[in-house]
Parts: C-alpha cells; structure tokens; sequence
C-alpha cells in the first residue's frame, strides 16, 4: 500500500501538538498515567466493500487530481500498550463520512450524495515508533450523531480494538449516547481531540493526534 508523506515543517509541528507525543520517546514512561483507550462500536457501516484504494490519503483515489471536499487534516498518533510501549506491525483502519454525512456502504441512505472522490476509509501499517499517519478531513455532523472517526487496530489475524475519537469543544457531543457511554471522565476525554490549525496553511489545514493505548501487552 502507498503512504503519504507529511513534510518536514508539518511533522515537526504535529510531533509537538501534545503532551504524548514527547512522554512516549523513553520506553514506558509515564506508564502508571495511560488511560486506556475506550472500546466503542463498530457501528453499521464499516465497508462492505473495500474501495479499490485503501492507502492512507483519503483525499484521493488512487491517480486522481481531484480532491475530497472538506477541512483538510492530518490526523496522527500512536498505537502504545499497557506499558505505553509502541506497538509495531499495528495496522490501523479508519472509516467515516465524507462532507455529505455518506459512508462507503452500500446501505447508507445517504450514499447517493457521496463525494466520489473521498476514499472514505483508509490503512496504515505501524512501524517500530507505534505511529500512523492520515490525509483525510474533519468529520461532519449527520443525522443522529456528533462528529467522530472510527477506528479498528488489528495485528495479523487479531483485532486489538474497535473504538471513535470525537472533535473537542463540539456541542452535539454531550447528545450523542455513544459518546455518553463513555461513563470515566478520563477515559472520555482520551477519545476527544483537538482539530488545531497547522500555522502557514493557505488553505486552512488541520492538524489532529490521537494515541490509542491497548489495555494489554499483545503478543510477539
């Protein structure tokens, strides 16, 4: 699969947007600290059927020139253990709606109003650091719930964990009840982060990280 490249001045900005992407340079540090990262529900539309480009730039689809309307983000992190050692060979999925509130599903009432050239979904295989990278936009609000990404941490043949991160000061968070059922205040705010702009944007780009931390060690 191709992976995008973020450029210097921007990977250095992003790498410095929170404390954990400095905590988590020494091996295990600040470990008593991880608040482990909440399960949540896959939802409905995960793709029944996987786009021809699954890469990690969902702006455009395979040699497209056209882009994806909406906020741009590069959205970052890290997938750490329960020791907040990084784990590698993670493949990190992420799916959510387009800037119509469509999915890539064939049962999504809205999917007539999808932005064809959105990918929609898109993969990237972690490697010794833990981090992934992600061109994609910043989640809309539709019908029923708040704006969030979807994610799903798999390695080889195991899913590690399903979960959402959400937009922080959004007010449809507190109606939406998945967000809700986050009952720990802690762990609901390990899922919600901050959209920041990237500073010397023209177009008005975003920068966003969330580390997701396992509740386990996985094996090998």
């Amino acid at each position: 699969m191709s992976q995008i490249v973020i450029p210097q001045t921007r990977r250095v900005f992003l790498g410095s947007l929170t404390l954990g992407a400095a905590a988590f340079t020494t091996r295990g540090l600040f470990a008593d600290e991880l608040v482990r990262t909440p399960r949540q529900t896959e939802g409905p539309f995960y793709p029944d059927k996987l786009p021809l480009d699954t890469d990690n730039d969902l702006l455009v689809i395979n040699d497209g020139i056209t882009p994806a309307i909406g906020e741009v983000t590069y959205l970052t992190g890290r997938v750490l253990d329960a020791k907040g050692d990084p784990v590698k060979n993670a493949l990190v999925e992420i799916w959510q709606v387009d800037n119509n509130g469509a999915y890539i599903h064939t049962r999504d009432p809205h999917g007539a109003n999808h932005d064809k050239n959105f990918q929609g979904f898109g993969r990237f295989l972690t490697g010794s650091s833990g981090e992934y990278y992600f061109r994609t936009i910043k989640p809309v609000l539709y019908t029923g719930r708040t704006r969030h990404i979807h994610y799903k941490i798999k390695r080889g043949s195991k899913e590690l964990l399903t979960t959402q991160c959400y937009v922080k000061g959004e007010p449809a968070n507190e109606r939406d009840g998945i967000y809700r059922s986050i009952r720990d205040p802690r762990a609901r705010e390990s899922v919600t982060i901050d959209f920041t702009p990237i500073p010397g944007s023209r177009i008005g780009e975003l920068a966003a990280r969330f580390d997701v931390i396992l509740g386990f060690t996985p094996e090998g």
